[in-house]
């Protein structure tokens, strides 16, 4: 037995950090939405009950410290499975780039599991699972765009945004999200921007939300690699209606509205970063 599944980049259109909690976390409230480049997850039953991950990277882990491969673990010994699997990963999302690739392959492997050890697990029984393995996974097993809160674990799905282009440019660094936090010092006096958010998603507000996108740990990971900053301004220079870091970074992205004016901002980061994308928001019709 056989199962692909797709597994979406996020990114984060508001990002608040509300404070450090007893358990080592940081109480978080945000808006994340998927965008269309994915990576693939092919899986393929085993009858010897070994784990195998293969992918198209071969710079990644494939052993116990991929979380895909700790998805397939964690259940075959929650529920006592006796078959294995083979999990080739095709990766098109870049490597520790704030996108949540890896969670989302985690995700994909936990919802094509399901189905493929017949397990018949709800999608809510998938997300309690796999805040196990990670704060955003319990977001990519729902997909779409959603307010995430707690440690970004509890997920109320809400509508998508308006369509737009999503340009992304990824500068040839990596960052550790556990780094980012550590050095982040909470406001206070910063008002949260993610309620702000949710409701010009329900409005439909493409100008609003681009006016309420927000990143608090942005100007921890912009002091460390003042180049995301350089990213930010040419997208903005070259016509992108606006411009913020995902995540933890160091991806940049930035939304377009006018496809006209798409290829001037995808070819003026060309010439900044490798790896440029051009892609677009994931929609409930399409999730």
């Amino acid at each position: 037995m056989k199962r692909s599944v797709n597994a979406p980049a996020k990114i984060n259109l508001s990002l608040d950090v509300l404070g450090k909690r007893n358990d080592g976390f940081h109480e978080v409230k945000m808006v994340m939405t998927q965008v269309d480049l994915s990576d693939r997850l092919d899986l393929q039953r085993r009858e010897d009950g070994l784990i195998k991950v293969e992918m198209s990277e071969g710079f990644l882990p494939a052993d116990q410290r991929n979380l895909a491969y700790q998805a397939a673990a964690l259940l075959k010994q929650r529920f006592f499975v006796t078959w294995g699997v083979s999990i080739y990963i095709h990766k098109n999302i870049p490597v520790a780039a704030g996108l949540a690739g890896g969670s989302s392959d985690a995700a994909a492997a936990l919802k094509g599991l399901n189905d493929l050890w017949e397990l018949g697990l709800s999608m809510n029984e998938l997300a309690v699972l796999g805040a196990e393995l990670g704060s955003d996974v319990p977001f990519c097993i729902y997909g779409g765009t959603a307010l995430a809160t707690g440690r970004g674990e509890c997920i109320e799905p809400i509508p998508s945004p308006p369509p737009c282009w999503v340009i992304l440019a990824k500068p040839p660094i990596g960052v550790s999200t556990g780094d980012i936090y550590k050095q982040l010092k909470v406001d206070e006096k910063v008002e949260p921007r993610s309620d702000q958010m949710v409701k010009a998603i329900h409005c439909n507000d493409y100008t609003q939300i681009c006016h309420t996108l927000y990143n608090a740990l942005e100007q921890v990971t912009l002091s460390i690699h003042p180049e995301i900053s350089r990213i930010k301004e040419r997208m903005r220079d070259s016509g992108a209606d606006v411009s913020m870091m995902s995540g933890s970074g160091p991806t940049v992205f930035g939304f377009v509205k006018k496809e006209a004016k798409l290829s001037r901002v995808y070819n003026a980061l060309r010439g900044f970063c490798d790896q440029v994308y051009a892609v677009r928001l994931i929609s409930e019709k399409d999730a």
